[in-house]
């Protein structure tokens, strides 16, 4: 294909460019009469009335020019992929038929060669429009995988919230779920029929236990408020105790209780509560207006406890235990008679007074054990049975050196001198136990 017919097929600038001199293509008869002047002779191909000649020339020009830019188009099309290689072969005839009997002036056997290019150029892109038929069959199945895993997300999170109680909550999830599948692309009717069912049927097994749920939640409810208006009754039995101790501590008993008894309905807890509160902060302001008094006399008791808790102290460290044994109970007795003092405190005091009592009741031990007859005799035994053992091996190893053995003899006094040393810890060991 040659600069001119190249520039035909490329676009629709190309038309223009195969007039040049329209006089070259086209002439207008003395009557009004236009001629396209091809190889084979000057073809009439009409008039223009009322016209000037160059005008009625540029009008036969302009239909060659469309007839000129339909086949360029034509060749763009097919170079992009964008037609179908049947659909452009229809194209070709339907304007091979038009160039044949076109009634328009320009270089109309240059067209027609043009045009006949068209069909080794539909030949020469069809493996890229197959290309990209095949881009975009991907293309949609890549769409459709797309829009299956997004309503297969959707389907298997309200598959797995059928059993939830958190029924608040979970209903509002399955609306946004249900918004979310709207919102999705649609599928295959099969497959979109198979997600809708198991979506469908998540979404009404939840709702079916949510609505059986509430139906028994009445009955519950009332079940709550019996046993929260026991609770408060004795609560309200309570408020004016002085038994301070032992009354704080139900109330947290009761306490507990409420907490166990679970959620009833919100009116009915609301005003139960009220109740309970009430008894529980009047009884509690009574104590601690009591506590209050007591500061002083605790403050007293403190100061107390701080002089005494040095005595028990001083008992240590311990060389008669008797003295020590009686002294430290007679200081536990008056002790216990001090008065009430700040629990924080109380801590400290009983370590250091365990620290003191420990000491005695392990001096205590070692005294029982070392006056225990049996563990005495033990301990006889032990040095008795060293003392023969080693007596023993001194006699082996005089015998051992009379027969020239001195080997034998020397691992016999060996045996012996280790022995003694045992002997020696056995022995002072002995001489700790009373008699």
């Amino acid at each position: 294909m040659d600069n001119q017919d190249s520039f035909n097929l490329s676009g629709t600038g190309a038309a223009a460019a195969l007039i040049g001199d329209p006089a070259k293509f086209g002439r207008v008869g003395e009557d009004g009469t236009v001629y396209v002047i091809t190889p084979t002779g000057d073809r009439a191909v009409g008039s223009y009335p009322g016209k000037s000649p160059d005008e009625a020339l540029a009008y036969f020009v302009k239909k060659f020019e469309m007839v000129a830019s339909e086949v360029a188009l034509l060749a763009a099309r097919i170079r992009s992929g964008a037609m179908v290689p049947s659909d452009a072969h229809e194209a070709v005839n339907k304007l091979r038929n038009q160039i044949k009997d076109l009634n328009g002036v320009g270089d109309l056997e240059n067209l027609a060669n043009s045009l006949e290019k068209i069909p080794a150029l539909i030949t020469e892109h069809e493996g890229a429009y197959q290309a990209k038929k095949a881009a975009q069959a991907a293309e949609r199945e890549a769409r459709k995988a797309e829009a299956t895993a997004i309503k297969e997300k959707i389907v298997v999170e309200a598959e797995s919230l059928v059993d939830s109680v958190a029924w608040k909550v979970t209903t509002a999830r399955l609306k946004e779920l249900l918004d979310d599948w709207k919102k999705a692309p649609r599928l295959d009717k099969k497959i979109d029929a198979a997600l809708w069912k198991r979506f469908s049927s998540s979404r009404n097994k939840f709702d079916k236990r949510r609505r059986t749920h509430f139906a028994g939640l009445d009955s519950e409810h009332k079940k709550i408020a019996s046993l929260k208006e026991v609770i408060v009754k004795e609560a309200e039995s309570l408020t004016h105790s002085k038994d301070w101790v032992n009354t704080a501590k139900q109330f947290k008993a009761l306490m507990d209780q409420w907490k166990a008894s679970g959620r009833g309905k919100q009116s009915s807890d609301t005003a139960l509560w009220a109740r309970f509160k009430t008894a529980q902060d009047t009884f509690f302001s009574a104590k601690n207006a009591d506590m209050e008094k007591r500061k002083g006399s605790m403050a007293e008791n403190l100061s107390k406890r701080e002089a005494m808790i040095v005595e028990f102290e001083a008992l240590l460290p311990i060389t008669d235990i008797k003295s020590a044994k009686n002294k430290f109970y007679d200081l536990m007795g008056k002790w216990q008679k001090i008065g009430m003092t700040d629990r924080k405190k109380r801590a400290a005091f009983d370590s250091r007074l365990k620290k003191v009592e420990d000491e005695i009741h392990e001096l205590e031990r070692n005294f029982q054990r070392k006056s225990d007859p049996t563990a005495k005799a033990q301990a006889n035994k032990v040095v008795q049975g060293l003392a023969e053992a080693i007596a023993n091996y001194e006699k082996q190893a005089e015998k051992a050196e009379a027969a020239g053995q001195t080997a034998k003899a020397m691992v016999a006094r060996e045996a012996a001198a280790a022995r003694r040393v045992w002997l020696e810890q056995a022995q002072k060991g002995l001489t700790e136990f009373t008699s």
